[in-house]
């Protein structure tokens, strides 16, 4: 299935990756509260590096870039103007021997595109899975791909696969997965506009999904996991994505879950969906405690831990 011929910003923004790792640019995308406290030190710094650039999202001279990859930039809206000095729209995350591109922090409006440490649990997650449990080739599904990040990992550690598919709801999410699927040499992928499954024909044999789990108050895509605090999108991704799976098909699932008294509130949702015949099931705690921040809000005054976790469903 051939690409969809990008944009004269999306051309930009590839142009601009592989300028990047011929410089060998490097960057770990960190917690905003962390980017914030990074920042904070010297909050009026000019940047002096390319990670300043486009990892950490400061102001920076004309004369840090060339002066016709510049002059594209800010044709492409990719690099505006702030105040005396430039900014850049996005950054750029390194995770193995890749880069991604996606939104520049801080990550406020409602349509940001977010990568950060879920996106590296994520990554390894998947590869841990598909070494262990996916054969070579077949179909794969990335359901609200954001950056397109898991189903790219997913492709290059498959190797071979037939179709790779990356759907989001956010349209801004889907020319940062077209970029990022290009500069991981990745041609042949479909970008599909659409709530979950729904514009996704066939089966898949391998499902990842990624999806917010936080409470958000301004409902921002990449953060807001909908009601059952956060829970309800990685309810329904089970709930939709078993039926997807070809038969031995596979379904990889990082998310966060909230803890309270009465025990995980995502496990005692999807219990009696993944506990039956026909498949195989695997539910995984893989860090105890994250966005401990959001236990001061109101909304979580029932919960005492926020867990990453993982679910990884076999169709027998």
């Amino acid at each position: 299935m051939p690409q969809p011929d990008v944009s004269p910003a999306e051309d930009s923004l590839i142009l601009l990756g592989l300028w990047l790792k011929e410089n060998n640019y490097g960057f770990v995308t960190v917690t905003p509260a962390t980017h914030q406290r990074v920042n904070a030190r010297s909050p009026v710094a000019e940047a002096a590096t390319l990670c300043d650039i486009f990892g950490w999202s400061r102001p920076f001279r004309r004369d840090l870039l060339p002066g016709h990859l510049l002059q594209r930039l800010e044709r492409d809206g990719v690099v505006t103007r702030n105040g005396g000095l430039l900014r850049s729209t996005v950054r750029f995350s390194t995770l193995a021997n890749g880069i991604y591109v996606h939104s520049a922090y801080p990550t406020e409006t409602a349509d940001a595109v977010f990568f950060g440490p879920d996106t590296y649990r994520f990554a390894a997650l998947i590869k841990r899975t598909i070494r262990a449990r996916v054969p070579r080739g077949g179909a794969i599904i990335d359901v609200g791909a954001g950056s397109g990040a898991g189903g790219i990992v997913a492709a290059l550690a498959m190797d071979a696969f037939s179709r790779l598919t990356l759907t989001d709801i956010n349209p801004g999410a889907l020319p940062f997965a077209r970029v990022n699927a290009a500069l991981a040499g990745i041609s042949h992928a479909e970008f599909l506009h659409g709530d979950l499954f729904a514009p996704v024909q066939g089966t898949a044999d391998l499902v990842v999904a990624n999806p917010p789990y936080l409470v958000d108050a301004g409902r921002r895509v990449y953060r807001h996991g909908g009601e059952k605090l956060g829970t309800e999108l990685a309810t329904r991704i089970v709930v939709e994505g078993v039926p997807r799976l070809a038969s031995g098909g596979v379904l990889i699932l990082y998310t966060g879950a909230p803890i309270s008294a009465s025990g995980d509130v995502l496990w005692n949702s999807i219990a009696s969906l993944v506990n039956r015949s026909g498949l195989a099931c695997e539910y995984t705690e893989i860090d105890p405690d994250v966005f401990g921040e959001e236990l001061a809000r109101p909304v979580y005054s029932s919960v005492e831990r926020i867990a990453a976790v993982s679910l990884v469903v076999q169709k027998l």
